[in-house]
């Protein structure tokens, strides 16, 4: 079964934090690679950041220094974690799982980050 599904978004002030979690199926999560997108209004889909078995974490520029991706095996779940959040990183966030060139998509959660 292929299931990725998020949780955690929501409203926030300007300096605040969330943290975003995502359950995998247990195939999805054995996958080499996941992590978080995001989607702004009329903007395309970007990488957030994605922890791979083989790699560690990769981070977009924006995030670096204020989200921290990780995962918990046991639990089959993925997380974000995001500190001093900017009105800028108001967007749709998704869970991504990627087998080779293929990539799995969460429903995504809303973070709205008000000024």
């Amino acid at each position: 079964q292929r299931q990725l599904v998020e949780s955690g978004g929501g409203l926030v002030q300007t300096g605040g934090s969330l943290r975003l979690s995502c359950v995998a199926s247990k195939m999805m999560f054995s996958f080499n690679s996941m992590g978080w997108y995001r989607q702004a209004p009329g903007k395309q889909r970007e990488l957030v950041a994605t922890i791979t078995i083989t790699e560690g974490t990769n981070y977009a520029d924006s995030v670096k220094g204020r989200f921290t991706v990780s995962r918990d095996n046991a639990e089959n779940k993925v997380y974000l974690q995001m500190n001093s959040l900017q009105p800028e990183d108001t967007a749709v966030y998704y869970c991504n799982a990627q087998r080779g060139a293929i990539h799995y998509w969460g429903q995504g959660t809303q973070v709205t980050v008000s000024s």
